[in-house]
Parts: structure tokens; C-alpha cells; sequence
């Protein structure tokens, strides 16, 4: 094997690694808030750093593969879409550390469990995690085919944030002593929602480094 495939294959290794960590992070944050578990919220945050240090990690093999070889074609496609999907996934990891902060920053707050259910919560959650092992599958058989379903569940999940914002609206009126708790609630759904749409951009860049294929900015559903 040349030197350059070896390259590619231990990339794309530590990419697949960072992934399933963030896959982790993700699922682990949403059941914290779920089940108001801040032991599981604050393995969470101890694990930020470990992400961080994966994003740096493969920033610097991408950029020393194209310094040393040069690569062409396929090859610079997928170091450009790794690139990217890194930086997604690294913004990703960032989100579920947020969540995570909710239980952690704010030891007293109480999240009411009715309002959890009726805006949808667990729905969005299982959205997000299913969205981000669709793109690990998709890019481990490279088949963009896969990464496609991301976009349809990208819409569910703008659906439910749109839906709850009335939701809340409604109850901080109707319980003003509650908002604090409520708003930080609602910040679960704004990351949960920007998930999503980093999930979207990691499945454009599939679509890019096996297709060729820029979907930025075009109609997706």
C-alpha cells in the first residue's frame, strides 16, 4: 500500500473514532436532560476535551497529507469533506456539552416533565441520534444514498423546534415564576435544532466527496 493510502486509512479511522464519541456525547446529553441525570451530564462535559483533541488531531493529518503528497480527484475531495465533516462534528460535540451544561450550571432548576413531553423532546432527541449514525453509516460504505434520509429527518426536527416555541410561550405565561426553567429548557431545543443542521452539512459533504456533488444552498427535500 502506497504512503498515501496508508494516510487516508488511518484518517479516516480517527474521523469514524471522533464520530462514534460524538454519537455518544450526543445520545448521553439528551438522556440527561430527559431524565434530569446530571451524573450523566457531567461525563459529558469531561468528555468535551477528549473531542477537541480529535478535532485538532485531524485538522493536522489532513493538512500534512496535502502538504506531503498532493493529492487529486478523490483523494482531495474526501480530505476537503473531512475537513469539514470535522469541524461539524467538533461544533456537534460543542452542543451536547451545552445540553449538558443545563443540569450542571444550574444545580436548582427544576424541568417540568409534562412540558418535556408535550413539546416533543424525546422525539427530537432520537431525530438527532438517528440522523448522526445515518451519516456514519453513510460514510463508512460510502453511499450517499444513505446520507440522503438526513435531510427529511433535518426537517422533522425544525418541525417540533417550531412547534415548541409556541408551547413555551405559552407557558411562561401561564407559570412566570417558572421561566427561568423554562428558557432553560428551550435552549436544549435551540442546540438540539442546531444539531440538525450540522448533521445536514456533514451529509452534503458525503454527497461532495463521493458524488462530486455540491448541494450547499440547494432545495434538499
Amino acid at each position: 500500500m502506497r504512503h498515501l493510502e496508508q494516510e487516508l486509512v488511518a484518517l479516516r479511522q480517527d474521523v469514524i473514532d471522533m464520530w462514534k464519541l460524538v454519537i455518544s456525547q450526543v445520545s448521553n446529553s439528551g438522556e440527561a436532560i430527559l431524565s434530569f441525570n446530571k451524573e450523566m451530564a457531567q461525563k459529558v462535559a469531561m468528555r468535551e476535551k477528549k473531542v477537541d483533541a480529535y478535532e485538532l488531531k485531524i485538522d493536522s493529518e489532513c493538512e500534512n497529507i496535502i502538504a506531503l503528497y498532493q493529492p487529486v480527484a478523490v483523494d482531495l475531495r474526501f480530505l476537503l469533506a473531512v475537513l469539514k465533516i470535522n469541524s461539524n462534528l467538533e461544533r456537534i460535540g460543542d452542543f451536547a456539552y451545552g445540553i449538558s451544561r443545563v443540569l450542571i450550571s444550574n444545580p436548582t432548576v427544576i424541568l417540568d416533565a409534562e412540558l418535556i413531553m408535550d413539546t416533543n423532546l424525546r422525539v427530537m432527541v432520537e431525530h438527532v441520534n438517528k440522523m448522526l449514525l445515518q451519516g456514519l453509516d453513510a460514510f463508512e460504505n460510502e453511499q450517499p444514498d444513505l446520507a440522503s434520509a438526513i435531510f427529511s429527518e433535518d426537517f422533522q426536527v425544525d418541525e417540533i423546534n417550531k412547534n415548541a416555541t409556541q408551547l413555551f410561550a405559552d407557558y411562561i405565561q401561564k407559570s412566570p415564576d417558572r421561566a427561568f426553567d423554562c428558557l432553560q429548557l428551550f435552549s436544549t431545543f435551540r442546540r438540539l435544532e442546531r444539531i440538525g443542521d450540522h448533521c445536514s452539512n456533514i451529509a452534503e459533504e458525503i454527497f461532495f466527496y463521493i458524488d462530486a456533488k455540491v448541494l450547499k444552498h440547494s432545495e434538499k427535500l
